[in-house]
């Protein structure tokens, strides 16, 4: 197996971050006149979480702990992004697309159940540093 590496991932979330920027600013200016406010919220909400997931992603990347969960944690932000944000895009301009994607609708809540994934493997990590520094019986 290869090792994971960091290089791609911050790469990866580099360019996540910078796509998010764009499409809460494409949300914000280029949507208003194209869709109703209830689908500008929708879009707000994806984007929202696109942007502060990367975050969480990069973060677990950056803490100290097991690779393997550090690896975990960023697979599911990653991931749980893509669902969560991604159906949420795509769902909030229907009205523009036309495109037949009603089966994205239990894409979301996957994507939110990787996106808790990711938060509760990043604390796991984190519980087993601390205890790992304060215990050293471990």
């Amino acid at each position: 197996m290869q090792p994971f590496q960091y290089r791609t991932a911050f790469l990866i979330l580099s360019v996540s971050g910078a796509i998010a920027v764009l499409l809460g600013a494409f949300g914000a200016h280029a949507l208003k006149n194209l869709v109703s406010e209830d689908s500008i919220q929708v879009w707000k909400t994806a984007s929202f979480y696109h942007f502060v997931h990367v975050l969480a992603a990069l973060t677990s990347l950056l803490l100290p702990g097991n690779e393997r969960n550090k690896k975990w944690a960023y697979l599911l932000f990653f991931w749980g992004t893509v669902c969560f944000s991604g159906s949420l895009y795509l769902l909030s301009t229907l009205d523009v697309h036309h495109l037949p994607i009603s089966f994205l609708g239990p894409v979301t809540p996957l994507g939110g159940l990787l996106l808790t994934g990711g938060w509760l493997v990043m604390a796991w990590s984190q519980y087993h540093v601390d205890h790992q520094m304060t215990d050293p019986s471990s």
